[in-house]
């Protein structure tokens, strides 16, 4: 079995697009053959499995590579709540660099190449002694760095945050420039590319922004807003293009979209159905708009408005918030790929397959194994 160097999957910051580039590159190298592994060697957001606790990521990537979960190897440390101040007082108790240690010996013993995905910037987990930067020196890792897309403070970023890894004497593949607006490539590629040039850093890719990847599901929304779903909650996966208010139906978004999240007072609620059905008859839109409805405060639902909510398979979440802080809640969701979400999946993986140079990361993990 041909043995390839680790790579590490760090970003500058939270939700710049670190799973997303990790997706991506699992993929494509077990597409090329290869026998891939995942780990997450420190993660902070955790489910519970079967009385194992695994960070939330390594889920997905189980049902990705199709493995069992081992938490000592694919989520060796997790620093969830009071883990902080658990490891300030103790310190001696943790052995937090020989967990991730022991990860690596295991996976790089059963795999061709491992990948190893980061948490938040560069620095998360420094108060315990295994920041990104620390961790990556500890596996032996080069790093692929992911940031997101622009000039001036795009550059900021990468030399604030690389700082750390040239501290630790980590050395960098490369990075991939994430989120960049479509008609901003070029001058992104430009300008960025220069100074990454200047400084010794090759430029793997620069992948565009693709709103769909940040449209969140009805689940999601009903969390967001502290809801209960009322009404066919087996469609609470439906994904959210776009928001619109009860008492502000405009045509040209109902044209735009089947996947509309209506956002409306209880008392107002059998108007805004009838409203939306009357333009939607009267401008030859056939299929419903609607991908939900969250309904605020108190009131009544007539029998027509229950139909409709029935014949479209519409989840109904009903919350105590007013509408304006159903809004501001619902604008504020931070949106990641999950299991629940096969379409983003692929949609992530394409994105790297089709805008980042996989062969130069691959020959550096081959010449540097």
């Amino acid at each position: 079995m041909q043995k390839y160097k680790n790579i590490f999957v760090a970003a500058t910051s939270q939700h710049v697009g670190k799973t997303t580039s990790t997706l991506g590159l699992v993929s494509a190298f077990m597409k090329k053959g290869l026998k891939v592994g995942y780990c997450k060697p420190v993660g902070q957001k955790f489910l519970d499995i079967q009385h194992l606790r695994v960070d939330k990521d390594t889920v997905l990537f189980a049902d990705l590579i199709n493995f069992e979960i081992i938490p000592e190897l694919h989520s060796p440390v997790i620093l969830g709540p009071g883990a902080t101040e658990m490891y300030l007082d103790e310190p001696q108790s943790f052995h937090l660099e020989e967990a991730v240690i022991n990860a690596d010996k295991e996976l790089h013993h059963t795999n061709e190449i491992v990948i190893y995905e980061g948490t938040g910037h560069p620095g998360v987990g420094s108060v315990a002694g295994i920041s990104n930067a620390r961790v990556a020196k500890l596996l032996n890792a080069g790093v692929v760095m992911v940031v997101e897309g622009g000039v001036g403070s795009t550059i900021d970023m990468l030399n604030m945050t690389t700082a750390l890894f040239r501290e630790e004497q980590v050395p960098l593949i490369g990075v991939i420039i994430n989120k960049v607006v479509p008609d901003k490539m070029d001058k992104v590629r430009h300008y960025v590319g220069k100074w990454l040039e200047t400084n010794n850093l090759p430029l793997l890719g620069l992948m565009p922004y693709e709103k769909k990847l940040a449209y969140p599901l009805m689940r999601t929304v009903a969390e967001a807003v502290k809801g209960v779903v009322t009404y066919n909650a087996d469609y609470v996966d439906n994904k959210v293009e776009s928001i619109i208010a009860g008492s502000l139906i405009d045509l040209k978004e109902l044209k735009s979209s089947e996947d509309l999240l209506l956002v409306v007072a209880t008392r107002s609620i059998n108007e805004a159905i009838r409203k939306i059905e009357f333009m939607a008859q009267n401008h030859g839109i056939t299929n419903c708009p609607l991908s939900g409805i969250v309904a605020t405060g108190e009131g009544q639902m007539d029998k027509h408005t229950i139909r409709y909510i029935e014949k479209y398979n519409l989840p109904l979440v009903r919350t105590e918030l007013d509408t304006y802080g159903s809004f501001l809640r619902i604008s504020k969701i931070e949106v990641k790929i999950n299991r629940s979400t096969p379409w983003k999946i692929k949609m992530a993986i394409d994105l790297i397959e089709n805008n980042v140079d996989l062969d130069v990361i691959l020959d550096y993990c081959k010449l540097n194994r």
